[in-house]
């Protein structure tokens, strides 16, 4: 009997069905005693011992579904070795829970904090094999994160709808989209919507040069201006903050975000309209594009592979467009960050668009 535990952890994002039927469809083309426990909202399932028994039937007719069918929830890595409300440890919890249902392999998908709680249950004896999940494509070790493109995408969609009613009314329109930490989803929807001006977290911005766009689009003959501002985008100044003090700063912030803060300053200094769209979470919704279906029933029968050889402590990732088998311990803790001076953002540099940095 080939017992398996899934889960899926963290924020949802598009595709996480598809990447766990690629599992279960590639272990059950291969065993006919496969015994499958679906964790019910990630970590918190595996603590409390929420789960229920499943079948590969469970997972049919789901490549097209978003979302998880096992539900998630954020379990904090930091908080995974405090105690609960009732005194219980966690990650005991979590082992016991593994070895009363004798599980052969725990298999994980997540973002950059399941990965951490990942490789610390691997470094506590448990038999783990995980999926890189995350809009942000912010996981170290894959080209490529499922959940991205279908939130790229989105975000495109939602520039491109903008540009109408920008051009109309000879406005200027922030949109603000995902990505507290990095960059890579603006980066992208902000070049394959034609935004003018993109700010992402990697490259502070300089209000200054942000406002001097506008002006020389104006001066064009250009009646409209279209930013991508990333959550975490961030001005020169306030880069230059520790780490504390520009947390103060935010807990004391007058607006609900850096969209509108931008707007308000591009405001007092131009004579300009300003109009903010926040696509938030409908960035994480829906049906998965056709690309992450591909990677997450690649990176699915991989992983299928790798418990089939009883191969555990790794993550599946998207390598020059090959699966590969990445250490866990070389994942958890490191986030891929935009490079400044990547092609990607040089050539996007040579096109006229401006992150707001010279």
């Amino acid at each position: 009997m080939l017992r398996i535990g899934l889960l899926t952890s963290g924020g949802d994002c598009q595709a996480l069905n598809a990447a766990m039927r690629g599992v279960i469809k590639g272990l059950s083309a291969k065993r006919d005693d496969l015994e499958i426990y679906g964790f019910q909202d990630g970590y918190k399932g595996l603590i409390y011992g929420n789960f229920h028994l499943m079948t590969p039937n469970d997972f049919s007719g789901i490549l097209t579904r978003g979302g998880t069918i096992l539900g998630t929830s954020r379990q904090p890595f930091k908080k995974m070795r405090i105690p609960d409300e009732n005194g219980l440890d966690k990650v005991e919890a979590m082992k016991s829970t593994y070895h009363k249902l004798k599980l052969d392999c725990l298999v994980i998908l997540g973002g950059n904090g399941t990965h951490k709680s990942a490789n610390m249950l691997r470094e506590e004896g448990l038999n783990v094999v995980t999926l890189p999940k995350t809009i942000d494509n912010d996981l170290w070790g894959t080209d490529m994160t499922f959940g991205f493109q279908s939130a790229v995408d989105i975000a495109t969609d939602t520039i491109d709808r903008i540009h109408t009613t920008a051009s109309s009314h000879s406005r200027v329109f922030i949109i603000e989209v995902m990505g507290h930490k990095v960059g890579h989803v603006t980066l992208h929807a902000g070049i394959a919507g034609g935004a003018d001006v993109i700010l992402i977290p990697e490259i502070p911005y300089d209000i200054n040069v942000v406002t001097d766009v506008i002006k020389k689009r104006s001066e064009a003959g250009k009646t409209f201006t279209i930013l991508a501002v990333a959550e975490g985008a961030i001005s020169k100044e306030d880069a230059k903050l520790k780490k504390k003090q520009y947390k103060a700063k935010l807990a004391q912030r007058k607006y609900p975000s850096i969209a509108y803060e931008l707007a308000a300053e591009i405001e007092e200094k131009m004579d300009k309209e300003v109009r903010v769209t926040v696509p938030g979470h409908t960035q994480r919704g829906g049906s998965p594009c056709a690309y992450d279906r591909v990677i997450a029933t690649r990176v699915g029968a991989a992983a299928s592979e790798l418990i089939l050889n009883k191969e555990y402590g790794y993550m599946i990732g998207i390598v020059n467009n090959e699966t590969v088998k990445v250490p866990l311990s070389e994942v958890a803790g490191k986030l891929k960050m935009v490079d400044p001076k990547s092609r990607l953002v040089q050539e996007a540099k040579a096109i006229g668009i401006s992150f707001g940095d010279k």
